[in-house]
């Protein structure tokens, strides 16, 4: 068991590496904190509800997200609720509260045998002009396994 756990976090690793953009015209700015909701995978795909808080980077101010992330590809297993967490870069400094609004799309990756640990590698957003940082880090509790491509979706929900 633990060659095919270092196995799948090596896989992860070699995904997100090969799947970042470049981003020497991003801007970063701020932090994107999300809670998600229970899953189940369900061999091709799962499906999570997640509430997000964006916190930016120069202006103290938090824009509350509601979301959903779907996943297709090999997932098996059960995970409790969890926490996802992104660096944010965007094409320039400006961000309001429905700059994160819009959809996502990327490859993701996670193994959980108890705790658990994920990655994703997501862009997308208003006009594509936001990027989550290569690699989240997703915590979780349960047993599985998962890899594939994600779609997060995102809406504002108003500013806290």
């Amino acid at each position: 068991m633990p060659m095919i756990r270092f196995l799948c976090m090596a896989a992860c690793a070699l995904l997100c590496t090969a799947a970042s953009p470049a981003r020497a015209d991003m801007f970063r700015v701020g932090r994107l904190l999300c809670s998600s909701s229970p899953r189940v995978g369900l061999v091709l795909g799962s499906a999570q509800s997640l509430r997000c808080v964006f916190f930016s980077r120069r202006r103290l101010r938090q824009y509350v997200y509601e979301g959903r992330i779907r996943r297709v590809g090999l997932d098996l297993g059960v995970t409790s609720a969890g926490s996802l967490s992104w660096t944010v870069f965007a094409k320039n400094s400006q961000i309001g509260s429905a700059t994160l609004r819009g959809n996502y799309v990327g490859a993701s990756g996670n193994v959980a045998f108890g705790p658990g640990l994920g990655a994703n590698v997501l862009i997308g957003g208003s006009r594509r002009s936001v990027m989550l940082q290569p690699i989240s880090i997703e915590r979780s509790i349960g047993i599985n396994l998962a890899a594939g491509v994600t779609n997060l979706t995102l809406g504002p929900r108003g500013r806290r």
